[in-house]
């Protein structure tokens, strides 16, 4: 695999390596969100929520549209929410993943 794509798979996966990120991801599994809403969710400020948004969109996992004066985001990854229960199921010791 070319070094390329490797750094864009660990990228992908560094944007999701912080709690308010992750829950962020899992909100959005439910649909699209105004960032007041996700906002409201998390216990960041306002400018922390938006920088998170920002590392998850440019690493490909959200998407966002501008409605008004709301941005609003979503998944743009619809396995998303596959893969973190596949990730959950890392921790039981020898029952294989049934992702």
């Amino acid at each position: 695999m070319p070094a390329a794509a490797i750094d864009t798979r660990v990228a992908a996966i560094k944007a999701l390596a912080h709690p308010t990120r992750l829950g962020i991801a899992e909100f959005l599994a439910d649909g699209p969100r105004c960032v007041s809403e996700i906002h409201a969710r998390t216990d960041a400020d306002l400018s922390t929520v938006s920088k998170h948004l920002t590392l998850m969109r440019q690493a490909g996992w959200l998407a966002c549209e501008k409605r008004g004066q709301q941005v609003h985001y979503r998944l743009a990854c619809d396995c998303l929410p596959t893969f973190l229960r596949c990730i959950d199921s890392l921790g039981c010791g020898d029952t294989p993943c049934d992702c």
